[in-house]
């Protein structure tokens, strides 16, 4: 769904008295939220996730309330939706779960709701018309106890998120699905000890109680995936970054100076992946290094998610850990800025955040970009075997929704650029890597998209040649080394 520019308005009502009135009836018909009577999960039907997102609306915003009370305790929690109906509207579905709904209303009027499987049915008082601005405000529990299926994260003093693939929905009502982005604000009351940090900028803070009250605010529409609020006994450094760019990194007050090291590399990072693709797209940047075990690395907008351990440990190569982190600050600008239209083409986030990893590692530490997909050419038939085609992955496995993120979209979908790269030559390629992320800032694009700006950049046919290297059971042969060769798999 194409993203909304501006916060709807509330629907307007002729008059007071009849907002009054109306209101007054179905408060008395909707004691205790009955179901309403077509109350189902929906979804938009993609192929990975078929029951994520929903039809029927796009989101322009979100405003989220958050008030924390420990890491081992649901945080009360106020979601604010300003949305457009793309059709009319009697009932619609938001993706929720791991919450309790206290109380629903649609423009301002209590609605009936029910949850369905992941998905949180809302029956509005009065139906919405196609086309028409409506606002959702749903009374809700966030709980980080039981974080197995994502999205809260509890760390040793406090909590983030990890939202990907599909677990924003696991922290609050949304339409989860990265093809409908929408500006976001955080509004998260802590205690006074702690330190709270979200995407986008801050826009103030408060004393409330015996807490403090934290204001953050994108300045660019986010994938709900992306999501991030960090909440802990932390310290915000600032520096800047090219051309003036603000730099915030959040890390554990303990470790402060010993992750300084690396995080102080953030600037100069920036920096190279400008020269390879152009402006950073957002309004800041930064790292998160939270002290939780997630077996991961994470490109929440503007606000990358990294794990203590990496930074503190002393047998991890310099060079290396640098990769890590341009492999999500990469992300920035395929994923975040540029997001997929579906999950199936998340080989364009990973295959491009490994290929830029690549680059910087040849860069920093001598390890040669071409030796890297040589080695990645062996390996892909296995991994095509294994998961899939880069651009057609194969379905989650049962109960273990991440295992889409397999070694063929990562250095399988790199090697599909270094292919296209040994294809079109490295002018082309270039000139295609800058339009790409220039063209679809702030929006979502796919893999056909793709295919026809590399052909338009290049000025060849490059559908048959894509097709054979995105969708192939097996590996087409590589421009240029006509030695390299797929391994065959090993038996089991």
């Amino acid at each position: 769904m194409p993203h909304s520019s501006g916060k709807p308005a509330m629907v307007p009502w002729r008059s007071v008295r009849r907002r009054a009135a109306l209101a007054a009836a179905v408060t008395a018909l909707l004691v205790g939220a009955a179901a309403p009577p077509s109350a189902s999960p929906e979804g938009l039907g993609d192929r990975l996730f078929p029951e994520l997102g929903n039809p029927g609306y796009d989101v322009a915003a979100y405003d989220i309330k958050f008030d924390y009370h420990g890491n081992d305790r649901p945080l009360d929690a106020v979601t604010t939706i300003a949305a457009r109906a793309t059709t009319g509207l009697d009932h619609f579905n938001l993706d929720f779960a791991n919450g309790t709904v206290r109380a629903v209303t649609v423009n301002g009027l209590p609605a009936q709701f029910a949850s369905v499987k992941e998905d949180l049915v809302v029956t509005p008082a009065v139906a919405l018309p196609a086309e028409g601005l409506f606002t959702v405000v749903v009374h809700h529990t966030s709980d980080p106890r039981n974080s197995k299926g994502g999205g809260w994260v509890r760390t040793k003093d406090g909590l983030v998120m990890a939202n990907q693939a599909d677990a924003a929905h696991r922290v609050f009502p949304c339409n989860d699905h990265p093809s409908d982005k929408a500006r976001f604000t955080f509004h998260v009351t802590a205690p006074k000890a702690l330190t709270v940090v979200a995407n986008g900028r801050p826009e103030g803070r408060a004393a409330r109680g015996a807490g403090t009250a934290w204001t953050y605010s994108s300045a660019h529409p986010m994938a709900t995936e992306l999501t991030q609020v960090s909440i802990g006994r932390s310290a915000v450094v600032h520096r800047a970054g090219p051309h003036g760019l603000p730099v915030r990194d959040v890390v554990p007050a303990a470790d402060r100076q010993s992750v300084e090291k690396w995080a102080s590399k953030t600037p100069e990072q920036i920096a190279w992946m400008e020269g390879k693709v152009g402006p950073y797209p957002f309004e800041n940047y930064g790292v998160l290094i939270a002290d939780a075990s997630t077996g991961f690395e994470l490109e929440t907008q503007t606000l990358s998610l990294f794990e203590r351990s990496l930074f503190v440990r002393d047998d991890i190569p310099a060079w290396y850990l640098e990769a890590v982190m341009v492999h999500e600050l990469a992300h920035q600008w395929f994923g975040d800025s540029v997001s997929p239209d579906t999950w199936s083409d998340l080989w364009l986030n990973e295959g491009h955040a490994t290929w830029y990893e690549a680059l910087y590692a040849e860069h920093k530490g001598g390890h040669t970009l071409d030796a890297r997909m040589r080695a990645a050419y062996e390996h892909s038939d296995t991994w095509r075997t294994d998961g899939g085609p880069p651009a057609r992955p194969k379905v989650p496995d049962p109960g273990r929704r991440n295992s889409i993120f397999k070694p063929v979209v990562y250095d399988g979908g790199a090697l599909v650029l270094y292919a296209l790269r040994q294809k079109i030559g490295a002018a082309a390629f270039d000139r295609l890597e800058r339009e790409w992320v220039n063209l679809h800032r702030d929006a979502g694009a796919g893999t056909a998209d793709f295919t026809a700006l590399a052909s338009q950049v290049s000025g060849q046919d490059l559908r048959e040649f894509l097709q054979d290297w995105l969708y192939g059971a097996k590996t087409p042969p590589m421009p240029g080394h006509p030695d390299w060769k797929a391994a065959a798999r090993k038996p089991a």
